[in-house]
């Protein structure tokens, strides 16, 4: 009787221990491969090797796709990856691939260039993260390309690249008094025309919850993906 119970609490620790395990290795890396606090540690133009899970995909052409990829513990904008058309299709959010590249800066935005890619085995979508008490603040940037959410914003004025629509909305929103700039990407999202409609229809006064990916150029400047009118 001892033995057998002996024999059950050591098949039952060794079923917790692999259960925990799993647990763990779910943002493991493979050989070679950077966690994210070693892909923010690097150097500019150092090359750079991750993995990620795509969560958007900004445009294709040329054979080069542009995506934000993201893994439990950070995110990457992957600028212009080498990438067929028939690849880039394959590139669905949630996708694991394992991207080579150089990290790049452009004006503030963060981001890896000259990239090739493959699709590995896996699969990830984040949930944004409220970034509201975030606002102002240095910290803000350390959640760079992640999708976030900022809420009870107030809608103070809104532009159209070109001054006119079919291209870019500049959204200018506040919070406590103070001036915050997001934008509707038009090869992000601008194709989906009931929710271009309702970026350009936004009014001053209105207040808002947004949710969107932390880009940055000269300061945040997220692209929205979701926009509720409260």
């Amino acid at each position: 009787m001892k033995k057998a119970l002996a024999l059950m609490l050591t098949m039952g620790l060794a079923l917790s221990l692999a259960a925990c395990g799993s647990k763990a290795d779910g943002n493991a890396k493979s050989e070679g491969v950077m966690t994210y606090a070693e892909y923010a540690a690097a150097d500019l133009d150092a090359e750079v090797v991750i993995e990620a899970y795509v969560q958007a995909k900004q445009s294709w052409w040329d054979n080069k796709a542009t995506i934000y990829t993201q893994d439990q513990d950070g995110a990457y904008f992957i600028y212009e990856m080498a990438c067929s058309e028939d690849e880039y299709e394959k590139l669905t959010t949630g996708t694991k691939i394992k991207v080579s590249g150089v990290k790049a800066e452009w004006s503030g935005e963060v981001e890896i260039a000259e990239a090739t890619f493959e699709i590995e085995d896996g699969n990830y979508v984040a949930t944004a993260v409220d970034a509201t008490d975030l606002l102002g603040k240095d910290e803000l940037i350390d959640l760079q390309n992640q999708l976030v959410s900022f809420t009870d914003m107030t809608v103070e004025a809104i532009a159209y690249k070109n001054d006119e629509p079919g291209d870019d909305i500049y959204v200018t929103l506040s919070k406590d008094g103070n001036n915050y700039e997001f934008c509707l990407e038009y090869y992000l999202n601008g194709s989906d025309e009931e929710f271009y409609n309702l970026v350009g229809s936004l009014e001053a006064g209105q207040v808002v919850d947004v949710e969107g990916f932390l880009y940055w150029y000269e300061g945040m400047n997220p692209h929205i993906t979701k926009v509720t009118v409260k």
